[in-house]
């Protein structure tokens, strides 16, 4: 079968003999078979996706932490390296310069003169200062600890002072007038605002300005000087020098800034919130220092373990380099990645099309299989980097999946494959592909099947120890230029035993995983293992229970075809558990229309076919066939059970009624359409697997040495024989793999099974009644 064939049916096999004079022409007309095209299309898409997978435009970075390269690495060109200490240093400095924020909002000093006409109308109202309150007394300083004031130089008495204060409050006008001027002496505060030194941050330097935000204004630096009250007021400050610009407010200076200082409120608060981001902001617009690298300085020394600073300078060397690439080159290496996965896939496909012809043939099996190829390829590749280093991971758990959906074979040629492709595109050296095909190899030749759930815990065990193994077998050998050039040996040994322990590691997780994903892989690659096969095989499935009430006999005959088939199954290394359960549910079909069944009639009793045409019973034989499709498939079972059901007939004829309505046509001639050949044989298809043709003989043999009057060991081995021969004859093994060999060696097991089972015994004398 070839990459380019499409499925054969029935009296094809003369064309196939036929060989074309011009390939050209053949190719040509091959290339016109939508399937073909299709196939052919799954192939180029699996390699754009290994294309993207690998990254091909771009060179692989093959340096990884605590690697140790013999020779060194020198610089290849110059290029430069941001220096993330001094950077951080600068960012830091940057936002520490940042002006702490504080938002300003002046209307309650709006209020402040009405209030002050008010705290001065009051004041008047008492004739003489004993009978003031106590309240306005207070606010304007005429008590008698009143302090020194800073403008005068001394203090006036308090009578004074309450005096010029009646004067100015008593007229109307000057009351206006000191009320309009005081607005005017704290309009600077309007601007600036006010704010006292316990609401300033802890961290706050009190020689540095600050940001004032009104609303709908930008940011204004000032000092802290000029929004505290005490030093505006102060000789330096700038409310002092107004004083001078309002006459009628001199006369009573220390009663205001007494009253100032009490009454004036705070307008400013600190807003965290906006300190905050305009120093993200300052961060963020800092420049950036680099360390600046020329061509052949020393990245790393002979013998040096790459830390993360060298990894880093490799890492930046690595990309200026990838950014010179030109387009042209990039192509080149585009094309000539996928010349090489071209090739690969041919050298695989000629496996495939030798060995796995029902891969080929299925455009979704094989867009599965290349899907799990790409998708290995692609997580390899992104865990082989620091600090996952897992690659071995998604490969042994791909290889895996491989041997229990197909075998071990294909899993053991496309592991090949596979590490090729992640030890090239990674940039590996070859120890790395010795490991992981060695670790891939153990996988494979444990996993011939998977007869428990701890079987994958097993596999994952002993490839953790085959990965622990080989890889300090690889190190060794490393060993001997090393350790004259390391001067710290014990540490590569602690090294060494952190990456093989770690790869060990992810062959068990891959060992887990795969064991918890088994019914996904099972559902998604249409087989059914050992573990499903047991859970299958239990008599009391529903299916069977069925079986057993409305058909016994069929049921008796299966559980014989079970016993039978699965015996010529081992016989020649085929899954004889698949054979066993696949031979369970191969007639359930027939429980439907049970009493059509020879097996299910009793001796002596009707035969339904009586009644009816040769054509009739013909259908309703044949149609056991698709009733057991549609029966597996309502219940959910396994691709490869149903596949048993439909193929366990093959193509082949049913005899007897084929032979009646030749009969019939013979003495009916204008009958003899009635009695075509193609119109008596099973829909198919021919068995596609070893298990499913061993199936088809253990089914036949069963059945017609129910017939033998005398089953003697000679007439069953003849009969054996003769069914083999006819069904091989009618190329019902065809496409199924089996070999004539393998035909003679399950002909031996089936005739040695069906002796021991009519094996006469000998007669026991009767009882002798007493």
């Amino acid at each position: 079968m070839s990459i380019f064939a499409t499925r054969r049916g029935r009296g094809s096999r003369g064309v196939a003999l036929r060989v074309s004079s011009n390939p050209t022409q053949e190719l040509w007309a091959r290339l016109k078979d939508r399937s073909v095209l299709l196939r052919l299309f799954v192939c180029l898409a699996a390699i754009g996706g290994l294309i993207v997978s690998v990254q091909a435009w771009k060179q692989p970075i093959p340096f990884r932490l605590e690697q140790k390269p013999p020779h060194g690495v020198a610089a290849q060109i110059d290029f430069k390296l941001i220096d993330r200490p001094r950077t951080t240093r600068a960012r830091e400095r940057a936002a520490e310069q940042q002006p702490f924020i504080f938002t300003h909002d002046p209307q309650p000093l709006q209020r402040l003169p009405d209030e002050l006409k008010t705290s001065l109308v009051q004041l008047a109202q008492a004739p003489v200062l004993a009978q003031a309150t106590i309240e306005s007394r207070t606010e304007f300083g005429l008590l008698p600890q009143t302090q020194r004031s800073p403008a005068t130089g001394a203090a006036p008495s308090p009578d004074d002072l309450f005096a010029k204060l009646k004067e100015v409050a008593a007229d109307d006008m000057r009351l206006r007038e000191a009320i309009a001027s005081f607005t005017k002496f704290i309009e600077p505060l309007k601007k600036t605002g006010l704010v006292r030194p316990e609401h300033f941050p802890a961290e706050m330097n009190l020689a540095d300005p600050v940001a004032i935000v009104s609303a709908g204004q930008t940011r204004e630096l000032v000092a802290i000087d000029e929004i505290q009250l005490p030093q505006l007021l102060a000789p330096t400050g700038a409310l002092f020098a107004r004083w001078g610009e309002f006459p009628v407010l001199q006369p009573i200076r220390p009663a205001l800034e007494h009253w100032l200082s009490i009454q004036a409120p705070e307008t400013l608060h600190y807003d965290d919130v906006q300190t905050q981001a305009a120093r993200q902001e300052a961060r963020a617009a800092a420049a950036e220092v680099y360390k600046v690298y020329n061509r052949e300085n020393l990245l790393v020394r002979p013998g040096e373990s790459i830390d993360e600073p060298k990894l880093a300078e490799l890492q930046a060397e690595y990309d200026q380099i990838e950014r010179q690439v030109p387009a042209a080159q990039r192509v080149l290496r585009l094309a000539t990645v996928f010349l090489l996965f071209l090739v690969l896939t041919a050298l695989n496909a000629h496996y495939l099309i030798h060995n796995e012809p029902r891969l080929i043939a299925s455009p979704l099996r094989l867009s599965v299989y290349l899907g799990l190829l790409v998708l290995t390829v692609l997580l390899g590749r992104a865990f082989s980097f620091d600090p996952w280093r897992a690659e071995v991971g998604p490969l042994l758990a791909a290889v895996m999946v491989l041997a229990i959906a197909y075998d071990q074979v294909l899993a053991t040629v496309t592991a090949f494959s596979l590490c090729l492709v992640l030890t090239l595109s990674t940039g590996a050296d070859f120890s790395e592909f010795v490991i992981m095909m060695s670790v891939c190899a153990t996988a494979v030749i444990l996993l011939p099947s998977v007869s428990s759930r701890s079987t994958l815990v097993v596999v994952g065990i002993g490839s953790a120890a085959t990965y622990f193994l080989m890889f300090w077998g690889t190190a060794m050998i490393g060993w001997g230029a090393e350790v004259v050039t390391d001067d710290q040996p014990n540490l590569t040994l602690l090294t060494d035993l952190i990456h093989s322990l770690r790869g060990s590691a992810w062959c068990l997780v891959a060992g887990f995983l795969v064991s918890g994903c088994l019914p996904f892989i099972e559902t998604t690659f249409g087989v059914v293992t050992d573990i499903s096969l047991l859970e299958l095989g239990d008599v009391s499935h529903p299916i069977l229970q069925e079986l057993v009430r409305r058909a016994p006999g069929t049921y008796n005959h299966s559980i014989t075809v079970a016993t039978i088939g699965e015996t010529a199954a081992d016989a020649i290394g085929a899954n004889g558990l698949l054979v066993r359960v696949g031979a369970y549910f191969h007639d359930i079909g027939k429980m439907l229309k049970p009493h059509y069944f020879v097996e299910n009639t009793i001796a002596g009793g009707e035969n339904r076919h009586e009644n009816l045409a040769p054509a009739m019973s013909t259908l309703i034989i044949i149609g056991h066939v698709k009733d057991g499709v549609d029966l597996a498939e309502q219940h959910n079972l396994p691709r490869p059970l149903v596949d048993f059901i439909e193929q366990h007939h093959g193509t082949t004829l049913v005899e007897y009624f084929y032979h009646e309505a030749t009969r019939q046509a013979d003495l009916q001639p204008d009958h003899r359409t009635d009695a075509e050949e193609a119109s008596f044989r099973y829909p198919g298809p021919k068995p596609q697997t070893r298990e499913a043709g061993v199936l088809m003989l253990a089914d036949a043999v069963e059945g017609a040495s129910r017939t033998l009057s005398e089953p003697t060991p000679k007439r069953i081995e003849r009969l054996v024989h003769d069914i083999a021969i006819k069904r091989l004859l009618d190329g019902q093994f065809d496409d199924s793999g089996l070999t004539i060999t393998e035909l003679s060696i399950i002909q031996d097991s089936l005739t040695k099974s069906l002796i021991a089972m009519y094996h006469a015994r000998i007669k026991y004398p009767e009882q002798r009644t007493a």
